[in-house]
C-alpha cells in the first residue's frame, strides 16, 4: 500500500493526521512538537533544518502510521 505521508506535507498535517508519527519526530531529535514553525515545515524542510536524510525520516514515519494501521490504534 502507497503511503499518504510525503515530503510536501506539513510536520504539523502529519501530527495531526496520524498522531503516532509525534514519537518519530521525538525520537530524531525535531523539536517540530509544538513548535510554531510546523504548520509552515514541509517534511523536507524540516530534514534539511535538522540534517536528516528524508528518505529515512519517511521511512520512519511511515513505519509507525502503518503498524498503527495494523494493530488499530
Amino acid at each position: 500500500m502507497k503511503s499518504d505521508i510525503h515530503l510536501g506535507l506539513t510536520c504539523d498535517d502529519v501530527m495531526r493526521r496520524w498522531p503516532a508519527t509525534i514519537r518519530t519526530f521525538l525520537d530524531f531529535g525535531m523539536g517540530c512538537v509544538g513548535c510554531p514553525i510546523a504548520g509552515f515545515h514541509t517534511l523536507m524542510d524540516a530534514c534539511e533544518e535538522h540534517g536528516i536524510e528524508p528518505d529515512r525520516l519517511l521511512a520512519a514515519l511511515d513505519g509507525e502510521r502503518s503498524r498503527r494501521l495494523t494493530i488499530g490504534v
